[in-house]
């Protein structure tokens, strides 16, 4: 009979004590036993933005790989910011070309499921007074999601930046009324759940799924109140900054909305309210103006552009004025710290793609995407093959940054490896 092999020291920790026959010795507290110290150097921040109507690939993607490669124009802006980001091309979810499948984002190869942020929020949102934040700037004439619960249902997003505002830095007055609506909510949810409890000894066994889903979405919203009831009463940060006298909602005016937005995520960050946020830039018949000048057509026209160059010159115009806006938010997260003294730049993860390759043709292969921040070492163009046997996913990527922010995983959709060995 073989001899069972010595516990280790992890199992040790788990159960802090030594038995022998009968007997049970407990341990005294030993360093050898504890538990390691979380990593100070692990960010605890998690940012995605997302553009429904993708990035000019030939624009966007630089033209060489590796460390030395000349700035792409979309990325013009960064480019005294190289070593605070990553490109990467050749990635995608494999997931079905058109718009339908925008959602895949996020979600992997099948849209509109569990989303990449939310699965982070679900790990680490707890920690702050919100779990997480969806917004939008230049929402357009039909209603989207970025971020989907574990139950695939599309989390409403903030389109303006004084309602994002109100929730950070909420007067007295408001958080006596919030309490009282969340208190009323919770006991409505009571009622509902035990309704659902009495019905369920009728149900056929087909919806006995369908009923757990239910239950675990009522869960889930109870978490997530009770979170807010927890904090209701802790002292609300203060902020100087101040909004503007109007909210910039209509969709001309997402390039501003974009701006506010940021400003605010970085105060929700620097007052640590949440870690988890995204933003989604929304594009339809808006027509911008730069300079005094009208673009040719809409940004959801130019984006169709079918190879004209006059159309793609716009549609990058517009896409350069959105990487104008996040290399702002870089500069921001660079210049502050949070309190252990490290930059919000190296504490934050901070993920820009989309879910279409190339709107023009509806492909959703090949998708655009750039990691900033995070304590990664940048600077690097990293090009993958998509046409190779290994090529790796962009899941493959979502379960690097997601180790990296102390999760432990090792599977996103269909991707099931990681890229630590190209990017760490």
């Amino acid at each position: 009979m073989k001899s069972k092999a010595p516990e280790s020291l992890h199992t040790h920790n788990r159960r802090h004590f030594l038995r022998a026959g009968a007997a049970t010795l407990a341990l005294p507290t030993l360093e050898a036993f504890s538990a390691p110290a979380p990593d100070a150097s692990a960010p605890r921040n998690f940012i995605s933005v997302g553009t429904w109507l993708g990035w000019h690939q030939n624009a966007f993607f630089p033209k060489d790989a590796g460390t030395d490669y000349e700035m792409s124009k979309t990325l013009m802006p960064l480019n005294e910011l190289r070593d605070t980001f990553t490109v990467f091309s050749g990635l995608d979810h494999r997931a079905p070309n058109g718009h339908g499948s925008w959602s895949n984002f996020l979600s992997g190869a099948t849209p509109a499921t569990y989303s990449l942020d939310q699965m982070v929020a679900d790990e680490i949102g707890e920690k702050t007074r919100f779990a997480s934040f969806e917004l939008t700037a230049g929402a357009g004439e039909v209603s989207k999601s970025m971020s989907y619960t574990r139950q695939g249902v599309g989390l409403p997003m903030i389109q303006r930046p004084s309602v994002l505002y109100k929730q950070l830095f909420i007067s007295k007055a408001d958080q006596k009324r919030t309490e009282y609506v969340l208190q009323s909510g919770k006991s409505a949810l009571d009622m509902v759940l035990e309704d659902a409890l009495r019905l369920q000894k009728s149900l056929p066994g087909r919806d006995g799924a369908k009923l757990d889903e239910y239950f675990e979405s009522f869960r889930a919203v109870e978490k997530r109140m009770g979170r807010q009831l927890d904090s209701i009463n802790d002292p609300v940060p203060e902020t100087n900054y101040k909004l503007p006298s109007y909210d910039p909602i209509t969709p001309n005016l997402q390039i501003e909305a974009e701006e506010i937005m940021y400003d605010l995520m970085v105060l929700a960050l620097e007052t640590e309210s949440t870690r988890v946020m995204s933003l989604f830039l929304h594009g339809l018949g808006q027509v911008f103006s730069f300079d005094g000048e009208a673009l040719s057509a809409g940004y959801h026209g130019l984006s169709h552009h079918g190879n004209d160059p006059v159309m793609i010159n716009d549609l990058v115009s517009i896409e350069t004025a959105h990487i104008h806006c996040l290399a702002r938010f870089i500069r921001q997260l660079q210049e502050k710290k949070n309190t252990a003294g490290k930059t919000l730049l190296d504490d934050t993860v901070i993920l820009l793609g989309t879910g279409m390759g190339d709107a023009s043709r509806h492909s959703n292969a090949n998708l655009p995407t750039l990691v900033a921040g995070g304590g990664f070492q940048h600077g690097n163009h990293i090009a993958t093959d998509p046409k190779q046997a290994d090529a790796p996913l962009l899941g493959d990527l979502y379960i690097t940054l997601m180790q990296r922010l102390g999760m432990e995983v090792d599977q996103f959709s269909n991707a099931s490896r990681n890229m630590n060995q190209l990017f760490s």
